[in-house]
């Protein structure tokens, strides 16, 4: 009995090579430096102070990939708190969404070719309900930019896909341009750390621009303490079981003389063998330490740590009379996503 044969030929085995990558790089590059070339900077100073002194609401929209990129300048506007910013579904503003916007409201249509259908029956609706709107679009002397109060030109030389129709090259441009934007509004307004942080309370940004040393150190009874007569042998159960990978060596008013790590462990267990029994920790430790105050950023304390000629695994945190008050560690600075 014969073998049937698949109907479905096996997939073609290819393989994309550096220089395949390099020539698409390349023309990628060509097209990125043609629209910053092009740009109308006058066009892109009105829409930057457009949305700086916007009097309402700000609504991005788009289909497709510009729909992507709508959806990303909205949120990264909001984010920043400088306008009541949202992305505009085009297709659910014509069955009720465009009951949010407002007169005087701005709404942002973006588009490579002008010619979204969605896009074209939203402007008249929006129209009627006063707002004003501005297109972002690439393709000349297109329907949408004519429709609208306002069009920024988006110079596109071509797209870098094989049929120069998918929205690769276009879509950065939308990016890169909106992005650069909402930077120029951030620096106009003077955007502080402290207003940039409130609005991103998760994650690692808003962690590091808001947490602080104390926010995350150990304290009390946390704390591996011990005072420099104290022999070596004897704080061993102190080194390990607080599980900051050393000693907090301090004076009887609690200032801190130096720290005596695991590693500084094996190396005194290494250099003097038997006599460790008879060393004090005051002897071997590093009285020289890195250290950090509580009210300092954690992102300091972090980088601190990673800091030359060596990283370290921890920072005793002291007041301005040098007492010892808590230590950081990396671990709990990992823990607690940063």
């Amino acid at each position: 009995m014969g073998t049937l044969s698949s109907p479905i030929p096996p997939p073609k085995q290819t393989a994309i090579t550096s220089s395949d990558l390099s020539l698409l790089f390349e023309t990628q590059r060509r097209h990125l430096n043609n629209f910053f070339d092009r740009l109308d900077l006058s066009q892109a100073a009105f829409f930057a102070n457009t949305l700086l002194n916007a009097p309402g609401a700000v609504f991005f929209t788009g289909i497709g990939k510009s729909g992507i990129v709508a959806q990303k300048l909205a949120q990264t506007l909001a984010s920043i708190g400088l306008s009541r910013a949202s992305f505009l579904s085009p297709v659910d503003a014509l069955h009720g969404d465009i009951g949010a916007i407002f007169e005087g409201d701005i709404i942002i249509l973006i588009s490579k070719s002008g010619a979204s259908e969605e896009l074209l029956s939203l402007v008249p609706c929006a129209k009627a309900k006063g707002a004003v709107l501005i297109s972002l679009t690439s393709v000349e002397g297109n329907p949408l930019s004519k429709l609208c109060d306002v069009n920024v030109h988006l110079p596109i030389q071509g797209e870098i896909c094989p049929f120069n129709l998918a929205p690769v090259t276009s879509a950065a441009v939308q990016m890169v341009f909106g992005d650069t934007i909402v930077a120029a509004v951030m620096a106009a307004r003077n955007v502080g750390r402290d207003q940039y942080a409130k609005n991103h309370p998760a994650g690692k940004i808003g962690k590091s621009l808001i947490f602080k040393v104390k926010d995350v150190m150990k304290r009390k009874e946390e704390l591996p303490i011990c005072k420099e007569g104290d022999m070596i042998m004897d704080q061993l159960s102190e080194l390990t079981s607080k599980g900051c990978g050393c000693l907090l060596v301090i004076d009887d008013l609690y200032r801190l003389i130096g720290t005596f790590t695991d590693g500084d462990l094996r190396r005194a267990l290494k250099a003097y063998g038997a006599d460790i029994f008879n060393l004090t920790v005051g002897q071997m430790c590093n009285r020289n330490p890195r250290t950090i105050t509580a009210d300092a950023m954690a992102v300091e304390a972090m980088q601190r740590m990673e800091s030359p000629p060596s990283p370290v695994q921890f920072l005793p945190v002291i007041d301005r009379q040098n007492v010892v008050i808590g230590i950081i560690t990396l671990h709990g600075l990992v823990s607690s996503g940063l």
